[in-house]
């Protein structure tokens, strides 16, 4: 069972940086993509960045040049520095997965993959902006 884990939300003030990371368990194809998202109150989710396996990175319009997107393969595990905050960033931030799924066959004793990508998702933590 994939699961993520969000941690690095909180409060401050406009101008300041936080670090947000999650970190990725289970089994899933080591060839994915993995984002950050976020939905502000009364507003529909929106792409924050993404980064491929290959290290290939994404970003929404409203965050190219404040937020850098990283990831460690070894571990599983993605950071989003946020930098240059503005009230606008506050929202809830998830964590996205995007893979096939891997599951072991005793019969071969070697694994195989979903043939579909599946989204998974983090439970979200709290960003706010404000002075």
């Amino acid at each position: 069972q994939v699961q993520l884990v969000e941690s690095g939300g909180g409060l401050v003030q406009p101008g300041g940086s936080l670090r947000l990371s999650c970190a990725a368990s289970g089994s899933f194809d080591s060839r994915n993509i993995m984002g950050w998202y976020r939905q502000a109150p009364g507003k529909q989710r929106e792409l924050v960045a993404t980064i491929t396996s290959g290290g290939r990175r994404n970003y929404g319009d409203s965050v190219k040049g404040r937020f850098t997107i990283s990831r460690d393969n070894a571990k599983n595990t993605m950071s989003l520095q946020m930098n240059s905050l503005k009230p606008e960033d506050t929202a809830v931030y998830y964590c996205n997965l995007d893979a096939r799924s891997r599951s072991y066959d005793p019969e071969s004793g070697g694994y195989y993959y979903a043939s579909d990508e599946e989204d998974y998702w983090g439970q979200g933590t709290q960003v706010t902006v404000s002075s």
